[in-house]
C-alpha cells in the first residue's frame, strides 16, 4: 500500500531485507491494525517460528536506518511538494498524548482535518512539557520547513509568553489558546485578567501590542477572543483567549480551528486505529513503531485523497449520514477501507465469482464494482 515514492525512498536507504519486512509491517499495520510487536509477530506472513519471527521484528526496530531524520523528513519534503503547493502557509500543531509513563509530544502538519507527525519525541515523564523541551520539538522543524511560511498552532498547555517570545524571534506565526486568569494590560491601563475582557457568546475582539503578563521581559503581544455562538442548541462553554502574531481575529481565529486536526490523529493512532497504548515496547522500540505509524498513516490519507477524486469512496464506505454536517468518514480511513476491501475480494475471489453467477441479473452492477475495484488496486 505504500505510494510509488515512498516504495523509491525505502530501497534506496534500506537493505533488501529490511525494505521487505518494512513493506510486511506496513501492510499488516493497514489490515490488522495493532501496533504491538507480539500481535506483528503473531500476524507476519513468513513461514518461521512465531519466536524467530519476534525476535525478526525486535532486530528489525533497532536498525539505526529507522530514524525520523534520514527515513521519514525526506517523505515529509515530498508530501509537502507534491500536495501543498497552492498553499501560503503551513499549519502545524503542538501536543501531547499521555500513557502509563510515557508522554508522547508531537508537533504535526495538519492536512485534510488530520494531521501528520513531523517530529516527536517520548517524555518519560508525567504532566506538562517544558519551554526546553518544546524548543527541542519544534527546532527541526524549522529547519525542515525554513523555506516555508508556518504557523504554530498550541492549546493552553503551550500558552506561555516565554514560547510566543522565543517564537518571534525565530520570526515565526502563532496562535496559542491562554487560560482566562491570564493578566493583560493595554496601553495607559492596569491590569487585568481575560475573563473580565467582556467575552460573550456570538462575539470576538483583538487587542493589539498588550502586555500579557505583570513579569518584565517579554515585551507586548496581541491576544484574539472568540466565542462561538450558539448552534443548532450547541453551545460551547467558554470562549478561546488566543495569544498571537497573525494581526487580525479572523486569521488567528481560522488558523486555529484546525488544530482539532492533531486531537483526530492521535485518535486513529490509537484505541480509533493502530491501538498504539497497547504497546508496551521499551523507548527506542516505541519510537519505531511511532516511525511505523507515521509511515502507514500518512500513505492511507494519500490513497484516500486519491480514491476520493476517482469517486470510488461510494463502494468503500457511507457516503452521507443524516443528522452529520460533515462526511463520516476521513481521507485516512477511505485509504484503510479501500485497501482492505481490494484484499478480501481476492481473498474470497471464488466464492465472490459464484456469488455473481448465481446473481446473474445483477451482472451490469458487478462490473461496475469490479471496475471499481480495479482502479483502487492500480491506485495502491
Amino acid at each position: 500500500m505504500l505510494p510509488k515514492f515512498y516504495q523509491i525512498c525505502f530501497q534506496k536507504q534500506l537493505e533488501k531485507t529490511a525494505y521487505l519486512t518494512l513493506n510486511i509491517l506496513i501492510f499488516l499495520l493497514q489490515i490488522h491494525k495493532k501496533v504491538t510487536i507480539e500481535s506483528l509477530a503473531t500476524l507476519m506472513p513468513y513461514p518461521i517460528l512465531f519466536e524467530s519471527r519476534r525476535r525478526n521484528i525486535q532486530r528489525f526496530l533497532k536498525l539505526p536506518m529507522l530514524n525520523i531524520r534520514s527515513l521519514w523528513f525526506p517523505l515529509v519534503k515530498y508530501i509537502i511538494r507534491r500536495h501543498f503547493k497552492k498553499v501560503k502557509e503551513l499549519r502545524l500543531a503542538i501536543d501531547r498524548t499521555q500513557w502509563r509513563e510515557w508522554n508522547l509530544f508531537v508537533i504535526s502538519l495538519i492536512w485534510s482535518k488530520r494531521a501528520i507527525p513531523l517530529y516527536w519525541e517520548i517524555l518519560p515523564k508525567r504532566g506538562s512539557s517544558n519551554l526546553r523541551e518544546q524548543q527541542k520539538l519544534i527546532s527541526p522543524v524549522l529547519g525542515l520547513l525554513k523555506r516555508h511560511q508556518i504557523v504554530i498552532l498550541g492549546d493552553r498547555e503551550f500558552g506561555s509568553v516565554k514560547l510566543a517570545n522565543w517564537l518571534c524571534t525565530k520570526k515565526v506565526k502563532f496562535v496559542l489558546r491562554v487560560k482566562e486568569g491570564r493578566y493583560i494590560r493595554g496601553e495607559g491601563e492596569e491590569f487585568k485578567r481575560l475573563s473580565e475582557a467582556g467575552l460573550m457568546p456570538g462575539t470576538s475582539f483583538y487587542l493589539q501590542g498588550v502586555e500579557v503578563t505583570k513579569q518584565k521581559g517579554f515585551g507586548k503581544f496581541d491576544i484574539a477572543g472568540y466565542w462561538q455562538r450558539k448552534y443548532r442548541r450547541h453551545q460551547l462553554k467558554e470562549g478561546w483567549y488566543l495569544l498571537t502574531n497573525m494581526g487580525s481575529v479572523k486569521a488567528a481565529i481560522k488558523a486555529f480551528k484546525c488544530r482539532s486536526g492533531i486531537e483526530a490523529m492521535f485518535k486513529d493512532c490509537k484505541t480509533g486505529g493502530y491501538n498504539l497504548e497497547k504497546s508496551h515496547a521499551n523507548k527506542e522500540r516505541l519510537n519505531r513503531l511511532i516511525l511505523l505509524i507515521a509511515i502507514a498513516y500518512s500513505s492511507a490519507i494519500i490513497i484516500g485523497q486519491k480514491l476520493k477524486l476517482k469517486g470510488m469512496q461510494k463502494y468503500v464506505g457511507r457516503m452521507t449520514e443524516w443528522g452529520r454536517k460533515v462526511r463520516r468518514h476521513s481521507s485516512f480511513w477511505i485509504g484503510l477501507y479501500g485497501y482492505c476491501w481490494v484484499v478480501g475480494m481476492e481473498f474470497c475471489e471464488e466464492i465472490v465469482e459464484e456469488l455473481m453467477r448465481i446473481r446473474s441479473n445483477k451482472l451490469p452492477f458487478f462490473q461496475k464494482g469490479m471496475r471499481a475495484r480495479n482502479m483502487i488496486l492500480y491506485t495502491l
